[in-house]
């Protein structure tokens, strides 16, 4: 018995050596761009820009498939610092893929909800919580604010409110960030 627990014990010694020197030896290095360009987006997952979320986009921005102009939730900002990150003229918001707001957090009507369920499968970033039959909730720290679950909800019991700045919710830029670049009218 000893013998058996030694063995496995030797195995998984020599296993777990040899997986950790392929995880150094054959590591592959992510696209620093794509890292920086996901990092000045604003991470609501909203598909807004005609990508399933924000990473896909920084990709096609990084391969230059797609312009900067596309993320109505990060709005004017978020283009002005992926134009200075990229070193590309600033280029107004594509009205194809919709008009910057102000913050929202969705709300739900506790009392008109019928428990579907058709908003939780909506929400891409899972802030909504409830079961089937069962009144719904918003996580008010995890909604994005994307409108995706407004669509689903057969009786318009969700109501997108607009989050006022407050000392509680402002908080300085990064400083990290690149700062935006300062645009000259023509």
């Amino acid at each position: 018995m000893l013998t058996a627990i030694l063995a496995i014990t030797v195995l998984a010694l020599i296993f777990g050596l040899l997986l950790g020197f392929a995880s150094l030896r054959f590591k592959v290095e992510g696209d620093p761009i794509v890292e920086q360009i996901d990092k000045l987006l604003p991470q609501t997952q909203c598909g807004q820009c005609s990508f399933a979320g924000c990473r896909p986009y920084a990709e096609s921005i990084a391969e230059g498939e797609v312009d900067i102009n596309r993320c109505p939730p990060g709005g004017e900002a978020t283009i002005q610092a992926l134009a200075n990150l990229l070193e590309v003229d600033v280029k107004p918001l594509d009205e194809k893929c919709g008009v910057e707001q102000t913050k929202t957090l969705a709300v739900i009507d506790e009392q008109r909800c019928i428990g579907c369920t058709l908003c939780i499968q909506a929400c891409p970033v899972d802030a909504i919580l409830g079961a089937a039959k069962q009144m719904h909730t918003v996580i008010a720290d995890e909604c994005t604010g994307c409108d995706l679950c407004l669509p689903p909800c057969p009786v318009d019991c969700i109501d997108m409110v607009e989050v006022p700045i407050s000392p509680n919710n402002w908080c300085w830029p990064d400083p990290n960030e690149p700062t935006p670049k300062q645009v000259t009218p023509t």
